[in-house]
């Protein structure tokens, strides 16, 4: 698992490093999506959750979600567009969920994708990401997740 100043980046999901949003393919048609422990560790704790609705449809480009911080308010933007299907209802009530656990417990929604294997294409492999995540941090001036 790579690992880029103490915050850790599973080798088995794909990155939107951008967005810092992570996807895991279900193997069914659907794609798990959540926020990545470096937006966890830049955003501080955080206090709200607010997704879309299963059944609402979302563009490439657009939120599945408000996540807000004691620092931060923003959208947990798409690279793929589609159908939410399910939504991660407990963070609702707890949204520091994603501070301890953004790869488990503290993931956001799951889509059904519109064009998933054209989607794929501009996402980063996580055996890939440790050089992408490093300028990233580098350019935003963030020492890590210790």
């Amino acid at each position: 698992m790579p690992d880029v100043r103490g915050c850790h980046l599973p080798d088995n999901l794909l990155y939107d490093v951008e967005n810092n949003i992570w996807y895991q393919d279900q193997g069914n048609g659907t794609v798990k999506i959540g926020m990545t422990a470096v937006a966890a560790a830049m955003a501080g704790q955080l206090v709200a959750f607010t997704p879309k609705k299963v059944g609402r449809t979302v563009k490439p480009g657009k939120s599945c979600a408000t996540v807000e911080s004691g620092k931060w308010v923003g959208p947990a933007k798409l690279a793929t567009g589609g159908e939410v299907v399910a939504v991660n209802e407990d963070l609702s009530a707890k949204p520091d969920t994603v501070n301890d656990d953004p790869y488990g417990d503290g993931w956001f929604v799951i889509v059904r994708p519109d064009d998933w294997d054209g989607a794929k294409g501009d996402l980063t492999p996580g055996a890939d990401v440790a050089a992408p995540y490093e300028a990233k941090m580098e350019a935003e001036g963030f020492e890590g997740c210790d």
